[in-house]
């Protein structure tokens, strides 16, 4: 991991992508593309044109606009959330986040993972809305046994992308002094960095996955406990990506830790409300390494055609 080369690019608006010419007449099947979102919270429409800090921005149509062409420009895409996706305007008090999943399922979004906000209906509000969700949650260190989300969620899924394999993952946020007990009931919070290294073992040893990425609604700072991405991610072996959530950071590039092991892994999060559209693309080598990744932060401030 450490022999990769990081490119880095920040677009300010519409679609800046980094050239890569020693690499871009390669096999495409070797190339995965990864775009990600968090903490969107109900926002459906882009802020007003009067926002003082957002005008005019954001807003789902442009994302969907944004994530078709990619489509239409690579063969092999992820699709993934971190969570917080409820919460935040009228749409979610007046249909209690149906429409939010509903547009998720238009986009095609591969898995997300929970967040805090994501039980602010309660768990049987969360249950109600899950058949409007053409995707899975993934959540590894929520225990819902006693709840009515038993067997609602999964701890990970694969995901086939030509000759490679991904392993994708959802660690969250400790729930007590956060959420109120009568929304989360019982379900039990479980460590999320044992949970994370039992799952990615299983994943890029057991399941023999070329890529094993991590949905973490942790936080890239200290919010409400000790753990955080940047400490969970020294403490923890054979993730290769974080895409992070909870704590709004709208990072310009992402940042590189060193695992458990020595090892490289990265880090990144878009902010919030879906102002940014987070864009990673990784090159395997013939041996299904990852041998060069590219990173874009690509607006969603995008001209629908």
């Amino acid at each position: 991991m450490d022999r990769r080369r990081f490119i880095t690019k920040m677009a300010t608006g519409g679609v800046a992508l980094v050239a890569l010419p020693s690499i871009a007449a390669g096999n495409k099947e070797n190339k995965l593309t990864i775009l990600h979102t968090n903490d969107t919270h109900s926002h459906i429409d882009p802020f007003p044109a009067n926002h003082k800090r957002y005008p005019g921005q954001g807003g789902v149509n442009r994302r969907k606009a944004l994530i078709d062409q990619i489509r239409k420009e690579e063969e092999q895409v992820l699709l993934l959330d971190a969570g917080d996706i409820f919460q935040g305007t009228p749409y979610f008090n007046m249909h209690g986040g149906e429409l939010e999943f509903k547009v998720m399922s238009a986009m095609k979004y591969d898995a997300a993972t929970m967040g805090n906000h994501d039980f602010d209906a309660g768990l049987d509000g969360f249950v109600n809305m899950l058949p409007h969700a053409e995707f899975p949650f993934l959540c590894t260190n929520y225990d819902f046994d006693n709840t009515v989300a038993k067997g609602r969620t999964q701890p990970y899924k694969i995901f086939n992308k030509g000759p490679l394999r991904i392993g994708v993952f959802g660690v969250g946020v400790e729930l007590e002094g956060l959420v109120s007990k009568e929304l989360y009931k019982d379900t039990v919070y479980l460590n999320p960095v044992e949970q994370a290294n039992h799952y990615a073992t299983i994943l890029k040893n057991d399941e023999k996955c070329d890529l094993v990425i991590c949905l973490s609604h942790l936080g890239f700072k200290k919010r409400h406990n000790d753990m955080c991405d940047p400490i969970f991610a020294t403490e923890t072996e054979n993730i290769d990506l974080i895409i992070g959530g909870h704590s709004h950071t709208f990072m310009d590039k992402p940042e590189m830790h060193k695992n458990k092991a020595g090892k490289s892994v990265l880090i990144n999060q878009v902010g919030w409300a879906g102002l940014i559209l987070g864009r990673i693309d990784f090159y395997f080598d013939a041996k299904g390494n990852p041998d060069v990744w590219a990173s874009n932060v690509l607006s969603t401030n995008y001209e629908i055609a």
